[in-house]
């Protein structure tokens, strides 16, 4: 790389960024590109800064002009609005003529930070230009990135800038890893891979990757196709990975029984066990999915937790990451996603995800009705079903799905996910159409319609996939031709507005019904609480109209006691069950520097348990519909 003295980089830097002001250079961002290489390389791990290196390379006739780099503000998956270039550092760039690969004449050029995600580049007629930086990560998790002693782990938008209007451009990724590390992820297919083609930037970072000295593989087959088990486990797995891998390959199997076999020839579950205790986590891609696991494989509850985990991201290789909402790819990383479809694409995966371990064999038919239970309770409890519907809550989605927030919000009052939202419209919606149809159709049927539709048969719409996204008015569509019925009532009330679902009548086509009794157990008097210290309580919420809230009390308060007993979340239930409706309990407070006694009275219970029982008079052909929606 040749060297300028002060002096001529002086003029340079005063020139060019004089030019750029008067707006006087031809955008490079209109024309094609001959090449775009990443190059990943990580030589100091215990830094926790992956280094990066992009080389772009222009045609002979390339007009000169300017290219800008631009780092997402968020990335697939997780639609929250993380800003990575937050965590990128020493950003260089340098230009020059490559008249052959072995011979560059290059030169430093000034880089100009247009904006917060930005930076711009002058070429000056150059035919080869290379930007370096460096990104720090050290967060595992399905949208961060992590690099230290261990290993790293990398998901592509946080640490890979895009050349700006060529997202659509083949990309080539090499990584250079630590001595003895090996590198996986869903498109490899050799053990000493290194280098990888991607059509384009959106798949280049849909491949979550690992490359560590220790992780382990297991391998099976399904239709056809190749399954790998890769596993960076850090504790005591218990002997239970040959089981792990045969329930894996039980839920494939289900999940293809619905769909067909999937569009991929290998497909790997990237899953890691007790990496890092601040993360529990999964994610999504076109050929694999990343699970995080804080415990151990060996501790009670982690195992079910992980096939539950595996089981809904795997139904995203059809539905999201194949069969999508219209905003759902290529994406416009400048500005937070916004789709009315989230409730269809990650409801309904929830859904299907506990639907499939029962159809699976994994869960019994008991298992599964008490995971649905539980579901309805959480959401007819919660405040904000009755303020937001699906469709606002996918609007919503930059605002809860994970979203850091520096202000106190009132969104534990007024928001409800589309998770568990979606998960009960698709389950309501399923049995209707099951029960007016005699078992002649189901969502089943309506899904793979829409996969046929808008990914195996539309023409493509854009650089990205096959295809084109769905709207959510044309997902109506489908099902209501699908089902032979009119959805339109129901999509008014249950999904664009916020009416409590029909589960009673749904649940009578397949011989269940809803039993409902208040939760006195578990009185909270409409406050839930986080830790302050060792003997106290932090109000994180409150509820409005609750026994609390009719008390005065405040978020941000401390609560010291309650009937003269320090507070745990434990002791604060356990304290007001002793209390009969219409009593008054005393409290020690602290709001700002001020020590407070004060009482609450003890309202009616606030939470209503939600059961799914069986009809015991259920005639046969109830029972034998339940039979077919249980196993597919």
């Amino acid at each position: 790389m040749n060297s300028l003295s002060r002096i001529s980089r002086i003029r340079l830097c005063l020139g060019v960024c004089l030019f750029l002001l008067l707006g006087g250079i031809v955008s490079a961002q209109d024309q094609s590109l001959r090449s775009i290489t990443y190059r990943l390389s990580m030589t100091r791990p215990h830094s926790h800064l992956f280094e990066v290196k992009i080389e772009v390379e222009t045609p002979a006739d390339f007009a000169g002009g300017a290219i800008d780099f631009q780092m997402p503000k968020w990335s697939p998956g997780r639609y929250a609005v993380f800003d990575f270039a937050k965590n990128v550092q020493e950003f260089q760039a340098a230009a020059g003529i490559c008249p052959a690969k072995s011979r560059c004449d290059m030169a430093m050029r000034p880089a100009i930070r247009v904006d917060d995600q930005t930076w711009r580049v002058p070429l000056m007629n150059s035919s080869s230009l290379t930007i370096s930086y460096k990104v720090f990560g050290d967060d595992l998790s399905g949208t961060f990135s992590q690099l230290n002693a261990r290993h790293a782990n990398f998901n592509g938008g946080t640490i890979f800038m895009y050349v700006v209007n060529h997202k659509q451009d083949p990309v080539i990724l090499a990584i250079d890893p630590p001595k003895d590390w090996r590198i996986v992820n869903g498109l490899t297919d050799r053990p000493d891979q290194r280098e990888w083609q991607f059509p384009n930037y959106d798949v280049l970072i849909d491949t979550a990757t690992e490359i560590a000295p220790d992780w382990t593989e297991d391998t099976f087959k399904v239709d056809g196709k190749t399954y790998r088990v890769i596993v960076h486990s850090l504790g005591n797995e218990g002997g239970k990975r040959p089981a792990l891998v045969r329930d894996l390959e039980r839920i494939v199997r289900a999940e293809n029984a619905m769909w067909g076999p999937p569009e991929f020839d290998s497909y790997t579950f990237l899953l890691h066990f007790a990496a890092d205790d601040r993360s529990g986590d999964g994610m999504e891609h076109l050929n694999s999915t990343q699970i995080i696991m804080p415990g151990t494989l060996a501790e009670p509850g982690t195992y079910e937790e992980m096939l539950d985990a595996a089981s809904h991201e795997f139904f995203h290789v059809w539905n999201v990451k194949r069969l999508r909402p219209l905003e759902l790819g290529p994406w416009d990383f400048t500005r937070p996603a916004n789709t009315r479809g989230l409730w269809i694409a990650e409801g309904f995966t929830n859904y299907y995800g506990h639907l499939m371990l029962r159809r699976a064999g994994i869960w019994d038919e008991a298992r599964f009705l008490q995971r649905e239970s539980e579901t309805i309770t959480a959401i007819e409890n919660a405040p904000g079903s009755r303020l937001m519907s699906a469709e606002e809550s996918s609007l919503s989605a930059p605002f809860i799905d994970d979203a850091p927030h520096a202000q106190r919000t009132n969104l534990a009052n007024t928001a409800i996910s589309y998770y568990p939202k979606g998960e009960l419209l698709a389950f309501v919606l399923d049995l209707l159409i099951r029960g007016k149809s005699d078992g002649r159709v189901s969502l089943d049927d309506v899904m793979r319609r829409m996969y046929q539709e808008f990914y195996l048969q539309s023409p493509n719409n854009s650089y990205y996939l096959r295809g084109r996204g769905y709207k959510t008015e044309e997902f109506e569509r489908v099902a209501a031709t699908v089902a032979g019925l009119d959805l339109s009532d129901f999509f008014k009330r249950h999904v664009r507005g916020v009416e409590v679902p029909p589960y009673d009548a749904a649940l009578a086509y397949v011989g269940l019904k809803l039993i409902r009794e208040p939760a006195s157990a578990r009185y909270d008097a409409g406050i839930s609480l986080e830790r302050a210290d060792q003997s106290s309580m932090t109000i994180a919420v409150i509820r409005p109209g609750s026994a609390a809230e009719n008390a005065g009390l405040q978020v941000g308060d401390i609560i010291v006691s309650i009937g003269g007993t320090s507070v745990t979340r434990e002791s604060w239930i356990n304290t007001l069950s002793r209390y009969r409706e219409g009593e008054r309990v005393s409290l020690t407070l602290r709001r700002n520097r001020d020590t407070m006694q004060t009482s609450l009275t003890i309202g009616q219970p606030e939470h209503i348990e939600f059961r799914i029982e069986e009809m015991k008079d259920a005639p046969p052909e109830a029972r034998a519909l339940r039979a077919a929606w249980l196993k597919g």
